[in-house]
């Protein structure tokens, strides 16, 4: 469910604590905070006024904020034993569906992290695919204490902003959102390439790549929505699967057998998960080539 900002703005203090009081990790003292500084007349200067509010609360309360964050795939988090959202977000990014030797693995860098930072490592999981989800982890490791503090603080606002961006509506919304979306042009013809089936996936080791999206295009060339849309898209090597020997042969030419182009595959990598990636193929039965678009 959503509420709207003015809705918040005219609600009583009691109301506006209770619906906000999640946004931040067991902590509902900073939409408590934030109360007081109403009417707010966009969702950042909502945001902004509950940022200012832990960037001025004492140090006990701003180190307790860190430390209700859960482990990353620990073991609450697989009993489902921590909050809803957090389990959602943990699921979103395939944090469910480890091995036990990545279990395993990510047992390990929890308790080498709490060790050495004496807090559980948070990063914004929603903005990383699991391999890059590893990898920053085990970067971080390396850390200077000072840093890791600063960088941890930093994950808590993208975390909140998330969740704040999709419960309030309103003028002013944050920039928490990113997409992937395609367009098939057939240069033999002159002409967009409907009915072109094709699939995203998320390279998640060399052997293993995570299904992301379906679609087919229309008339257009284009999907009907981007395939990745209304989210951040998660930090990750993908594979785009064009099926272009299946619409060559829907066309009726005569292609070899096989035919010299049947799925082409177009690797790429995201490193903003707030940008547009858009990756179109203009190609023929003979060649290809694509590009970052627009």
């Amino acid at each position: 469910m959503t509420v709207t900002l003015s809705t918040l703005n005219a609600a009583p203090s009691a109301v506006f604590v209770e619906t906000l009081g999640a946004v931040f990790e067991h902590a509902p003292w900073v939409a408590e905070g934030a109360a007081a500084g109403r009417p707010y007349p966009t969702v950042e200067a909502l945001f902004a006024a509950m940022r200012a509010t832990v960037q001025r609360a004492e140090e006990g309360r701003r180190l307790a904020l860190l430390a209700g964050h859960p482990e990353l795939a620990g073991r609450a988090a697989r009993a489902g034993r921590i909050a809803p959202d957090s389990i959602a977000e943990q699921a979103a990014a395939g944090l469910d569906r480890l091995s036990e030797a990545e279990f395993a693995r990510f047992a390990a860098l929890n308790a080498a992290y709490r060790e050495k930072f004496g807090i559980p490592f948070i990063l914004c999981v929603k903005r990383h695919g699991r391999a890059s989800l590893l990898a920053t982890f085990e970067r971080r490791l390396g850390s200077s204490p000072e840093i890791e503090r600063r960088v941890a603080e930093d994950e808590v606002m993208r975390i909140a902003a998330i969740r704040l961006d999709a419960l309030v509506t309103g003028e002013g919304p944050l920039r928490t959102t990113g997409r992937i979306s395609t367009h098939v042009l057939d240069t033999a013809l002159g002409r967009p390439a409907a009915g072109v089936a094709l699939e995203l996936y998320e390279i998640v080791s060399a052997t293993e790549a995570a299904l992301v999206a379906r679609a087919v295009t229309n008339a257009d060339g284009r999907t009907d929505a981007p395939l990745v849309h209304g989210r951040p898209v998660p930090v990750a090597t993908y594979e785009l699967r064009v099926r272009l020997g299946d619409y060559h042969r829907r066309l009726g030419l005569d292609l070899p057998d096989p035919p010299f182009l049947d799925i082409v595959p177009l690797r790429f990598g995201v490193s903003e998960p707030e940008g547009h990636y858009h990756v179109p193929l203009v190609a023929t039965p003979w060649s290809f080539q694509t590009y970052r678009g627009s």
